[in-house]
């Protein structure tokens, strides 16, 4: 770990008996700073981190090497934290369905709440109260900070689209855990991420995605997909802010203190960052010649049908592996309750009887 020897020098600094020495980190992403919880690591996760932190030990100064989008690639954003490549960084937890299978619930409840900042909020107390979803973390050798999410789905295709049956037999990108959203439409599920769109849209690969218009906008899809439908599939938890556990585990109490009361309110600013965002898209894209056009109700409520009990196969799924899927959607949906969201589809919770 190239910041242990820095670590072990922090415990000398701390009780006096070093002068000034500097901790050094790396703080990495599998995204650049176009996209919300990226830009926000760079403009308040670092420098508040290291104003708090320096003001407690006065003789250590913090160094930060950051690499937004440039050290791995998105499928490496877990590995590439777990071995070492960074000491903290962002994971995307929707391309790690097996070694994540509780952080992922939120993409088997597509068409819940497009209230991201809600949402964000509920899945932190998840974590804080649940052992399994710490623990989901730990044994990949990290340690969840904060959760990350994103705006609102949409559909951004090279074709028009005006009714569900649109998409029978296109080539639709849809992010690792997203896939199953296209279950039942006659559409094909191709993988990827918003720094791989641009290409596998130009090149055939595929012939639109399901995607956030966050994302959308600065990656320039407009520009080979200008058929913008606005569907609202909701908003998800896509990932986290984690470290690496065994940089974790020689922080003095204090440091860890800083960075979990800094990471919580990184995860609030990243969800008005991506709120505010997603209002600019969208009227760039009008700007710039995009063709908008709303999925009717009724059309949308012919997609929700055609899903399968997503919530509640998850729960079986996830429940014959000794993990407590029925308790995260409690506990999920019970949050969401006390926040004001009503589900725009409930997926059927109603009958695990959640309110036992």
């Amino acid at each position: 770990m190239r910041s242990l020897i820095s670590l072990i020098l922090f415990f000398f600094i701390s009780s006096g008996m070093a002068a000034t020495e500097k901790l050094n980190f790396t703080i990495a992403t599998t995204h650049p700073t176009t996209l919300p919880w990226a830009a926000l690591l760079r403009d308040y996760f670092v420098p508040v981190s290291s104003k708090r932190i320096e003001a407690i030990y006065p003789n250590i100064e913090l160094e930060w090497h950051q690499a937004y989008g440039t050290l791995y690639k998105w499928q490496d954003s877990l590995n590439g934290l777990k071995i070492g490549l960074s000491d903290i960084g962002w994971v995307g937890s929707l391309w790690e369905s097996s070694r994540l299978p509780l952080q992922n619930i939120t993409y088997d409840l597509p068409f819940i709440t497009d209230d991201l900042s809600s949402l964000l909020s509920v899945m932190n107390d998840l974590h804080h109260d649940i052992p399994e979803m710490q623990d989901s973390w730990s044994d990949n050798d990290l340690k969840f900070l904060a959760a990350t999410g994103t705006d609102t789905y949409h559909l951004v295709t090279n074709f028009p689209i005006r009714t569900l049956a649109d998409l029978k037999g296109k080539k639709i990108l849809a992010p690792g855990a997203a896939s199953i959203w296209l279950e039942g439409t006659g559409a094909t599920a191709v993988n990827g991420a918003l720094t791989t769109y641009y290409t596998q849209l130009k090149t055939g690969v595929a012939d639109g995605a399901v995607t956030i218009l966050s994302g959308a906008y600065p990656f320039r899809l407009h520009e080979v997909a200008q058929h913008v439908t606005l569907v609202g599939i909701g908003a998800q938890f896509v990932g986290a802010l984690a470290i690496n556990l065994e940089v974790w585990n020689h922080l003095t109490q204090p440091v860890q203190d800083v960075f979990l009361e800094v990471a919580r309110d990184y995860s609030r600013l990243s969800a008005e960052a991506a709120n505010q965002r997603y209002v600019e898209a969208l009227e760039a894209l009008q700007n710039e010649g995009a063709i908008l056009y709303t999925l009717p109700l009724v059309e949308k409520e012919k997609w929700m049908k055609s899903l399968p009990p997503l919530a509640l196969n998850w729960v079986d799924r996830l429940e014959a592996r000794n993990l407590p899927a029925r308790l995260v959607l409690k506990k999920l949906m019970l949050g969401l309750k006390a926040r004001g969201i009503r589900p725009v589809n409930s997926w059927g919770v109603d009958l695990l009887a959640l309110d036992n």
